[in-house]
């Protein structure tokens, strides 16, 4: 849910099977190392932030989290509950670093949102501290820096005016918008999208990480309804509003619901080719 593609500068998997996160925390950069020990996970972390990130690790790995809430209505979300006993949503605790990424996916495809993030960051964000500085992991920008990338450095790495300068908007009210970790859905979805730019989509896409709201579904998908259409009813062409209806039963959990028909790995056909990646260096 945290990595934005392959080769996201913030987050790496080692060969060991770790778990590497470079995040810009309160306090300042910070990396945390996540393995498994057993029946333990052992955390270490680096950087001014690393106090910040250890404190917070229970929180990112669902221990806030209550799934005994969730009853699943259909047969497929059953078996895919069943699979998946140990499902919890995970909460950063940070609102900017989920806007950011989520605001250049709005529109493109991933691969479009995948380069721009990582070429922003290998130019513009800063090493990552403790080891993975070695492994050349950055961490994201801080406001100011955002702020101050140049024009010409958007159109480099794919990302056009509108997405451009949605997140310019954002970063000018970054503390308060930071302020939305702490908030319930409704109240967290509407501060963000006081920002023209981000609309239920972005907003949603946002919660889901930075506040593990179990509800917070996202709307505006271009293949989501489709795939939750499809895998509950064996249909094809479900718009936004046949889905909601179909998650209707799961009111306060359709954000846990969609998360099992995901990974239930039910989609339907693919039937047209994939959107072309476009270069906007070229236009």
């Amino acid at each position: 849910m945290l990595q934005r593609g392959p080769g996201d500068p913030a987050f790496q998997v080692g060969a060991d099977g770790a778990f590497w996160r470079a995040s810009r925390t309160p306090v300042g950069p910070g990396t945390i190392r996540i393995a498994r020990k057993g029946e333990e996970v052992e955390g270490r972390a680096w950087g001014p932030g690393a106090e910040w990130l250890l404190d917070g690790l229970p929180a990112l790995l669902g221990a806030d989290d209550d799934p005994s809430a969730f009853v699943p209505r259909h047969r497929l979300v059953h078996e895919a509950h069943r699979r998946h006993p140990g499902l919890r949503l995970i909460r950063t605790g940070l609102v900017l670093e989920s806007l950011i990424p989520s605001i250049l996916e709005q529109k493109v495809t991933g691969v479009e949102a995948y380069r721009a993030w990582r070429l922003l960051l290998q130019r513009h964000g800063e090493p990552a501290p403790g080891p993975a500085e070695g492994m050349r992991m950055r961490v994201m920008p801080d406001p100011r820096t955002w702020a101050l990338i140049p024009s010409w450095e958007w159109h480099r790495a794919g990302v056009d005016t509108k997405r451009s300068s949605t997140i310019l908007r954002a970063v000018r009210v970054a503390r308060r918008l930071e302020e939305a970790a702490s908030m319930d859905l409704a109240t967290a979805s509407a501060r963000l999208q006081l920002i023209p730019g981000i609309g239920p989509w972005t907003a949603a896409e946002t919660l889901q990480r930075s506040n593990g709201t179990p509800d917070a579904i996202t709307v505006g998908d271009l293949h989501l309804p489709q795939i939750v259409g499809y895998a509950l009813t064996g249909e094809r062409g479900a718009d936004d509003e046949a889905m909601l209806e179909l998650l209707a039963p799961y009111a306060g959990q359709r954000y846990r619901a969609t998360r099992l028909i995901l990974l239930s790995g039910r989609t339907p056909p693919r039937r047209a080719p994939r959107f072309a990646v476009r270069d906007f260096r070229t236009m």
